[in-house]
């Protein structure tokens, strides 16, 4: 999994597997994209205005947690 922020645009994108066939993007709603496969998978999510959905403007870090052992990890985004 890859998670990628374009500052310029204000996009971040989610990609949960790479693309190895035709995807179709999923408008959710005017912020929220889904890239999914036509057997259902689901390849990434694109997340417009990610400033004001992510709260980047006020964090410049994010925290991973890995349910299974409770690891906490800090990722810095800036």
């Amino acid at each position: 999994m890859e998670i990628s922020y374009d500052s310029k645009y204000n996009i971040a994108y989610v990609k949960l597997r790479p693309k190895t066939e035709e995807v179709e993007p999923i408008k959710i709603s005017d912020e929220l994209v889904i890239d999914m496969a036509p057997d259902g998978k689901v390849y990434g999510i694109e997340l417009l205005n990610a400033n004001e959905q992510l709260g980047l403007l006020s964090k410049k870090s994010f925290t991973f947690i890995n349910e299974k052992d409770n690891k906490k990890t800090k990722v810095r985004i800036f």
